[in-house]
């Protein structure tokens, strides 16, 4: 498990830990209560999100962790409450490159959690892999994606023109990196 660490009394942990099965309620919870929000922007998000696909998603996340392929974690807080999910994914192996990505449910929202989270996942990744190179990569119109990749210390490379595919049409994202 890996938490963060707070100078700021009045900042509350946040806490990164594997994703596992006993997560699918908390998570197809926070997915419903945030769904305004991340449909705009998670193309896995739709009206019709179920608890059958949170379990299923889980399922596979779980033999991933553990097969090394990609690692999913669950953002919780100090009491456990699941706040929302960070993940490394779409590996570049040759090239020891991957995706970084996240998001927090709508309560959590503009707190910090995101930002500190992505930190903490930066550092595990740095630690516990052979990655040279994080990339996050963000729609131009998704501020509150956008400050966290800022405030987390990412660096902006630049603006990629119809990087990302979103319900059905291109838009472009700008794309950000941490490196070794």
């Amino acid at each position: 498990m890996v938490t963060a660490v707070s100078h700021a009394p009045d900042v509350a942990p946040v806490i990164i830990r594997p994703c596992s099965a006993d997560d699918a309620s908390p998570m197809y919870e926070a997915v419903r209560e945030s769904l305004a929000e991340l449909i705009q922007w998670m193309p896995w998000c739709h009206p019709d999100y179920s608890q059958h696909e949170a379990r299923s998603w889980l399922r596979v996340q779980v033999q991933a962790f553990n097969e090394r392929k990609w690692f999913e974690f669950a953002i919780v807080d100090a009491n456990g409450r699941y706040l929302g999910q960070c993940g490394l994914n779409q590996f570049d192996e040759p090239n020891r490159r991957c995706n970084l990505g996240y998001w927090v449910r709508t309560s959590a929202a503009g707190r910090g959690v995101a930002t500190r989270a992505t930190r903490l996942l930066r550092d595990w990744a740095f630690e516990h892999t052979s990655l040279v190179r994080l990339e996050i990569v963000v729609a131009t119109g998704n501020h509150a994606s956008l400050r966290v990749a800022d405030k987390a210390g990412a660096v902006r490379e630049g603006v990629l023109r119809h990087r990302l595919i979103l319900h059905g049409a291109p838009v472009d994202a700008v794309m950000f990196s941490f490196v070794r």
